[in-house]
């Protein structure tokens, strides 16, 4: 008997062919996912498939990405800076537009200071990867965006999961859970896949009733609630200790933000690896983020438009039979329940000519698949109109109405 152990056997396999069965089981279940390529056209119409189709699918809610004064902006940034911002932030990435916006945000939020980040994303991974550590614990709504629950992960933390706007089941964790270093409560302020608000000053109360941190992503509010837009704190007249945006929804951009105390603030410039590690963003997009805020304080009625066709579109799928779920946010989730019967559904509105885009596990609990249709304040009344009558044939032909 040999005492020389046996070579690995070898395999001709690539990665991918490896890696299929699980890529076919996504097939099966209803959930495989694939790149869709759009031509677009403005901020309501773009080609698809050869097809010119509406799209109610964009988080441009206020349509300003293509405003402009943000396009304006952005090209005399990039002639004279050019398209990249050459390094991170704390090496030679740091142009002067940073901190001018960085100012204007911490006004736009009623906070001491404001720092950005390349992302939404990003901030949120850098914010809650920082802030907690493996001796805190986090108390997370089970409906938070994915980088919310990626950021507490890699900040090693306890995490504990509250059911959906559950502020009884919140109070009880706070309770049960008082030997911490610290402790954070952390919402969406707008949920991005239901659409509803977060119970912000039911939350607010906790948090400072049980000594806590409250840390809002409010990705989907700023800009679109609240006074003058400034967000779903804002909106609900209490105050936030942190409180997370991105450029990339209402502002028409790209980029994240965080906004809170000074001292946070300097904390995280020097922790949040996402912003140590990470080429600074272009000056053109900082541009036009700074050229964002200008317009939604000088043109409400691209709020006031957005969210009285939010309203107008729940009441027309009530009075057409649809499972809408209610709220008063621009996003508008039709329910279906089953994974390939959404898609299906959604299929047949692209090939009609309106394109809603079917959101699925693991977005979203399984059987719980819906359309989630986003509105613009770019979006015409005739427009609506038309999605309505479209969706309304296809409901009808799928037997959802």
């Amino acid at each position: 008997m040999s005492s020389q152990r046996q070579a690995p056997k070898t395999t001709n396999e690539t990665l991918g062919e490896i890696l299929a069965p699980e890529l076919i089981h996504t097939q099966k279940t209803g959930v495989y996912r694939q790149l869709r390529e759009l031509d677009d056209q403005d901020s309501t119409i773009a080609i698809i498939n050869g097809r010119r189709t509406k799209i109610f699918a964009s988080n441009d809610y206020l349509g300003l990405r293509r405003h402009p004064d943000l396009v304006a902006a952005a090209g005399d940034a990039l002639g004279r800076y050019g398209t990249s911002a050459g390094a991170s932030r704390l090496i030679s990435g740091n142009c002067h537009l940073y901190g001018e916006l960085e100012v204007k945000l911490a006004a736009f939020k009623n906070k001491e200071a404001a720092l950005i980040f390349p992302t939404g994303y990003m901030a949120n991974i850098g914010v809650l990867s920082s802030l907690a550590g493996p001796r805190d614990l986090v108390l997370m709504d089970r409906a938070n965006h994915a980088s919310l629950y990626d950021g507490c992960r890699l900040s090693g933390a306890k995490l504990r999961r509250f059911g959906h706007r559950d502020v009884e089941r919140l109070q009880w964790l706070l309770e049960k859970n008082t030997d911490h270093r610290r402790r954070f409560v952390v919402t969406d302020g707008v949920f991005s896949a239901d659409g509803d608000l977060a119970p912000l000053p039911q939350l607010a109360a906790l948090a400072a009733r049980h000594r806590c941190w409250l840390i809002v992503d409010d990705a989907h509010g700023t800009g679109v609630f609240g006074p003058q837009g400034r967000g779903t704190a804002a909106h609900f007249g209490v105050t936030a200790p942190v409180e997370i945006g991105t450029f990339s929804k209402a502002l028409g951009g790209l980029g994240g933000f965080v906004a809170a105390d000074r001292l946070t603030i300097d904390f995280l410039i020097n922790k949040a690896r996402p912003l140590i590690f990470t080429t600074g963003l272009p000056p053109a997009t900082l541009a036009a983020a700074s050229a964002a805020i200008d317009v939604i304080l000088r043109e409400p009625w691209r709020r006031e438009r957005l969210l009285s066709s939010a309203t107008r579109i729940r009441q027309k799928l009530a009075e057409l039979g649809f499972d809408a779920m209610a709220g008063d946010s621009p996003i508008i989730p039709i329910m279906v329940g089953d994974e390939a019967a959404a898609c299906r559904l959604a299929d047949d509105c692209l090939e009609a000519g309106v394109f809603i885009p079917a959101v699925r596990h693991p977005t979203v609990p399984r059987n719980k698949a819906r359309l989630r249709l986003t509105v613009s304040a770019a979006h015409t009344t005739a427009d609506i109109d038309e999605m309505l009558a479209v969706i309304s044939t296809i409901g009808q032909r799928h037997g959802l109405v």
